[in-house]
């Protein structure tokens, strides 16, 4: 089966089981045990860390629970806390791998700027108390696009066997003082996101140009780049998949 999943990340320690933590793939699996299925095992298409929220995060799972898919769907939200919901489910095939057969993972990250910050969205965006260059943010993501080296916006590198990965769009967009940064590639790093977004912040304050985020990529070191911002701000809002595992019920 495959189960599209939102969450807020807020009070888990991230996606993976971890002891003595409360996580997401933690409770699903033991929503799934409290069906009647022990031996179940969940995969993600990739591990949210915490505090970071999921809007259509993808799961992979292996059940032996004799349901259709309404009832599956119903049997498992209602054994789940309210902070996760499950969106979908559809079946999938045998070799179903929702980490390695994703070709695009897209995430979002929302700043709130200028004002007073917004008592209920703290614990879903950044609230930076200027205002910020968003036409220069923008023009900065723009030196993102394409294959590149994106070694200098990962923390602990190296982390992966490669740090090479083809970011097919960058967006910054802003409205009525609330910054959309969107960032969709074939694969991120640790941090990645996050990272990105502290190197457009320094260009939003006016402290770098927007060609920063060039010298930064080709400078190949973490110390070149900004800060990585908290995780509240961050979503994961979709995973793309060949057809027909594009398709959802």
């Amino acid at each position: 089966m495959r189960l599209l999943l939102a969450y807020d990340g807020t009070d888990f320690a991230g996606w993976q089981i971890q002891p003595g933590k409360r996580t997401v793939q933690g409770e699903l699996q033991a929503s799934l045990e409290a069906l009647g299925d022990p031996g179940v095992l969940c995969l993600a298409s990739g591990r949210t860390d915490a505090g970071v929220h999921a809007h259509g995060q993808v799961v992979g799972l292996r059940t032996s629970l004799d349901l259709s898919l309404f009832r599956l769907k119903r049997a498992i939200q209602a054994r789940l806390p309210e902070d996760i919901v499950v969106r979908s489910v559809a079946e999938a095939p045998p070799d179903f791998d929702p980490t390695r057969q994703a070709i695009a993972k897209m995430y979002r990250y929302t700043i709130r700027h200028g004002g007073e910050p917004d008592v209920f969205a703290r614990k879903y965006a950044l609230h930076h108390p200027a205002s910020l260059n968003v036409a220069a943010m923008a023009k900065g993501a723009g030196y993102l696009l394409g294959t590149q080296d994106f070694r200098a916006f990962e923390t602990r590198w190296p982390n992966r066997a490669t740090s090479v990965r083809t970011i097919f769009r960058a967006s910054v967009e802003e409205q009525d003082g609330w910054i959309r940064i969107e960032v969709e590639s074939s694969g991120f790093l640790y941090n990645m996101v996050r990272s990105i977004v502290g190197t457009l912040l320094t260009i939003g304050r006016g402290k770098a140009p927007p060609e920063e985020v060039l010298r930064v990529i080709k400078s190949g070191k973490r110390s070149e780049a900004g800060v990585t911002v908290g995780p509240h701000g961050l979503c994961l809002m979709r995973v793309s998949y060949p057809p027909p595992l594009d398709e959802w019920p």
